[in-house]
């Protein structure tokens, strides 16, 4: 996946001309991306469009007009971006309320490890993509989640035309949801990308 640059980044002026019309664009390919685990969990599948929408707003919020400013988010998110053959994901624990936090949290310890995507009954697990940020990982789980999923050239060749299964098997939380034509199609185009 290509990955961005600093000049992939408008400035802020630049930016407020396109918003619109981009922030529409990118919510449109969010639906697509964004998938339901259960009630508790929701996956969003990210590709370079995601990550310039982030970084753009980032830096709109934070009046970001440095060069140094742009590159230093550039570089953070394109870490969160696949490598040839992978497809990325946030993942989600649709937790709000303290009490259910505190209940979840530590039950959710190691949810990293039980995430996987199959493509024809055969399972892809995920990575986490920055390990060392999972503190305090023995007690209590994060509620964000950045997930890499490699898949082998006969899974991506197959994957627009299915089944595929995204399926946490946690021992305190299982969910699957079969992917639709649409999302299929929309995450197959990241490998040719």
């Amino acid at each position: 996946m290509q990955k961005l640059t600093v000049d992939d980044i408008l400035d802020l002026r630049a930016y407020e001309r396109e918003r619109a019309e981009f922030r529409t664009r990118i919510i449109a390919m969010k639906q697509v991306r964004r998938l339901a685990l259960g009630d508790l969990m929701t996956v969003v599948f990210e590709n370079t469009d995601t990550m310039r929408f982030q970084i753009q707003e980032m830096a709109r919020a934070e009046k970001m007009l440095r060069d140094e400013q742009i590159a230093h988010e550039v570089e953070t998110y394109n870490e969160l971006l696949p490598d040839d053959g992978q497809l990325a994901a946030t993942l989600f624990v649709e937790i709000t309320d303290p009490d259910g936090l505190r209940e979840w949290l530590p039950k959710l310890v190691g949810l990293q490890d039980h995430v996987a995507v199959e493509v024809g009954g055969v399972a892809s697990p995920a990575h986490e993509i920055d390990e060392e940020r999972l503190t305090r990982e023995d007690e209590i789980t994060s509620t964000v989640h950045y997930l890499r999923f490699s898949f082998t050239p006969e899974q991506r060749a197959a994957f627009a035309a299915g089944p595929v299964v995204l399926r946490i098997d946690h021992p305190a939380y299982q969910a699957a949801v079969e992917l639709g034509p649409e999302a299929r199609a929309s995450l197959a185009a990241d490998f040719a990308t």
